[in-house]
């Protein structure tokens, strides 16, 4: 239909038999046409729209020989969420040691995953020219802050961080993993996008997600990590809904620095707010995954490199972690009983 037929329909006016006869229309019927015309025009747009979205976006591939994946997000730096990666992935070893555990430092701006983990060095290649992470505690790492000297500033643009995220997570050897804990870099932007749209999803998803993600997708949930901080809540929530949006699953909520105790009077104080995360666990229907405190030896251990569920695993510190990777696990689906092997996807 031409532009000249629609303003004649949008004027009330119904072309019968060509150009020759025209006839005015009623009120129903006008809006019937209208509604029809718009409908058609409005789906065809959005097809239209997705197909152009569609053109960047990151090749969907399962990660070969990992089972599971756990990202750990934030919406706001600083509330010790690669810290609480960082002992989540050792806290989930500690839970099951036939588990075997990868940690993935995807924070290309600021790595924390080298100095919290006390490693250093440039990662070997295999046979098949893939880098080989490095190990320390039970747990395989790789990191940009293996790649680049430690006080060096990565000053790149979003297609280098792109191509660099794509490398992390497409030319690593991570042998055979039960899970990999992907260490994110705060905010919800172009790195978050990358990592949540390029590994298949085989969890429950809203309708539209193709057939083949379901196929082949592995489990796949995010963890948000905040402090009870109105101010940081505001952006943990807009994390979720990042997530949500594209479809990832969030499995809940940390709570950290939830509460100060006085090492010598013993007294409770609860500097950044109480129960801020567990409000925004009910404001978005989600579970909180457990409390860590503010704790002087959570801060040293890291520092040290030395994380505190390996260093002090009967601390109390320790066990809040351990708990928080116990109700984890409850969330994810089961793996496939065989890790998935990298495949050709149909075009996007």
């Amino acid at each position: 239909m031409g532009s000249w037929q629609r303003l004649l329909l949008f004027r009330g006016v119904s072309l019968r038999g060509g150009a020759r006869a025209c006839a005015p229309l009623c009120g129903r019927q006008m809006l019937v046409c209208w509604r029809q015309l718009s409908g058609a025009e409005s789906e065809t747009l959005k097809q239209r729209r997705t197909q152009i979205m569609s053109r960047g976006l990151p090749k969907q591939k399962p990660i070969e020989g990992v089972k599971q994946v756990i990202v750990v997000a934030s919406g706001k730096g600083g509330v010790g969420k690669s810290t609480t990666a960082v002992n989540l992935a050792l806290a989930l070893g500690a839970n099951d040691s036939s588990k075997a555990v990868g940690l993935l430092d995807v924070d290309v701006y600021g790595p924390s995953v080298p100095k919290m983990m006390n490693l250093k060095g440039n990662p070997e290649l295999s046979e098949s020219n893939l880098m080989r992470p490095l190990l320390n505690y039970g747990v395989a790492c790789m990191s940009m802050g293996f790649l680049v000297e430690e006080t060096a500033p990565v000053v790149w643009r979003g297609l280098m961080v792109m191509s660099a995220i794509e490398k992390l997570l497409r030319q690593v050897d991570w042998g055979q993993l039960d899970y990999l804990v992907v260490d994110m870099p705060p905010g919800t932007g172009d790195v978050q996008l990358s990592v949540s749209q390029n590994i298949p999803i085989s969890v429950s998803h809203p309708v539209g997600t193709s057939w083949w993600q379901i196929l082949i997708g592995i489990p796949f949930g995010a963890v948000i990590v905040s402090t009870p901080q109105d101010i940081a809540l505001m952006d943990a929530h807009k994390g979720a809904e990042m997530f949500r949006k594209v479809h990832v699953p969030v499995l809940g909520l940390v709570q950290n620095m939830s509460v100060f105790q006085c090492p010598k009077c013993r007294h409770k104080t609860h500097i950044f707010g109480a129960d801020g995360a567990r409000r925004l666990a009910r404001t978005l229907d989600l579970d909180v995954l457990g409390d860590v405190p503010l704790h002087l030896n959570i801060r040293e251990a890291s520092d040290t490199g030395q994380p505190i569920v390996f260093s002090q695993p009967e601390s109390d510190e320790a066990k809040a972690y351990l708990r928080i990777a116990a109700e984890v696990v409850k969330r994810l689906p089961s793996p496939p009983d065989h890790p998935p092997a990298s495949c050709s996807l149909p075009e996007a």
